[in-house]
């Protein structure tokens, strides 16, 4: 099988994760990268051996054969990208956040489906291996038909030190961490009917919210809170894991602190480590999130060659997307948001 042939848009702080993972995949060859940033264009090209260097995107599509683009920039130029690549009928990724607004996120998803080309968001929580440890619990029915989850991102990590931008927007935590949490729940509790939010910003130095907690109505009959927080101080940093509850109707299962799995059901009780693998390029604590980052992008190469729906398609995508809109409009009017307005 001849291998497909990628470029990167975008060489910035998490891009290099997405290098390395395709420098790992078999079938898949990132020939090609782009970046406004000239220094930075170099560091990655010296890096990982990429010497068609771009910083124009548009020079980069008229002179490459591509079968497909990584977009790894930051959220006001997705549209114009994701556009571009469909005006060239390549299939796209897309990091998160998606993009601006629900209805860029529909625009782009529009572009895709009439240029024929797939088109997936870079949401990989859901990719790492606990959490699929986690899904596969709950399909093997242990605990029978889940009523209640909790998904829970808390810590006092400084994010600001890497991603400078994330003090500067006025959207903070639900935009750039939540959006992962709450595709979690989707992931493990369905579909969402109606979504209450409150935020809070507890760092006087950042412009947008650090703590936010959400509640649920999901269409399976759960309810769920999804709670996030980057100015929580534990004794313990737990930072990235997310820990998980789930109760079902014949038992409970709990993700802890260091990767500890526990299922008590039908069959009793197990407890497990589900540490995630120690890539070679990866470091701690990030390897959770490297890992998965390897396995969202084998995943898409796998739905390229197979002509699959990935599992988080821009369609998928939007349902992700409204929680984000949702939690925000929630937190705004202090009312619940039900999800049917705004999909439609």
């Amino acid at each position: 099988m001849a291998e497909l042939r990628g470029a990167l848009i975008g060489c910035g702080f998490f891009a290099v994760n997405q290098m390395h993972a395709w420098r790992d995949i078999e079938g898949a060859l990132i020939i090609a990268i782009c970046d406004r940033d000239p220094e930075r264009l170099q560091i990655v090209g010296d890096q990982f051996g990429i010497s068609r260097r771009y910083t124009d995107a548009a020079a980069m599509f008229a002179g490459e054969t591509l079968d497909f683009v990584d977009i790894a920039t930051t959220v006001g130029s997705h549209r114009p990208l994701v556009e571009l690549a469909a005006s060239h009928r390549v299939p796209v990724i897309c990091q998160k956040p998606f993009a601006p607004s629900l209805a860029d996120a529909k625009a782009m998803v529009a572009a895709c489906a009439a240029a024929g080309v797939p088109l997936m968001v870079h949401e990989n929580f859901r990719w790492q291996s606990p959490i699929q440890a986690v899904r596969a619990v709950l399909d093997s029915g242990e605990i029978g038909t889940p009523f209640f989850g909790r998904i829970s991102f808390r810590s006092a990590y400084d994010v600001f030190s890497g991603q400078p931008y994330l003090a500067t927007g006025k959207r903070f935590i639900i935009e750039d961490l939540g959006i992962h949490i709450l595709d979690i729940a989707r992931f493990l509790l369905g579909d969402v009917s109606s979504l209450t939010a409150r935020t809070a910003r507890i760092n006087p130095a950042i412009a947008g919210e650090d703590v936010a907690t959400m509640l649920m109505d999901h269409e399976s009959g759960a309810t769920s809170v999804v709670d996030c927080s980057y100015a929580t101080k534990l004794a313990v940093e737990p930072f990235p894991e997310t820990l998980i509850e789930i109760d079902g109707s014949d038992g409970t299962l709990r993700l802890a602190r260091g990767y500890q799995l526990t299922v008590t059901g039908k069959s009793g009780t197990t407890a497990r480590d589900i540490s995630p693998p120690l890539l070679p390029w990866a470091s701690r604590p990030w390897h959770n999130i490297q890992e998965s980052v390897l396995a969202i992008q084998r995943h898409w190469v796998d739905c390229l060659v197979g002509s699959k729906e990935p599992a988080t398609s821009g369609a998928d995508n939007l349902k992700t997307f409204a929680l984000v809109e949702a939690a925000y409009a929630g937190a705004a009017s202090r009312e619940p948001v039900r999800m049917d307005e705004l999909l439609k």
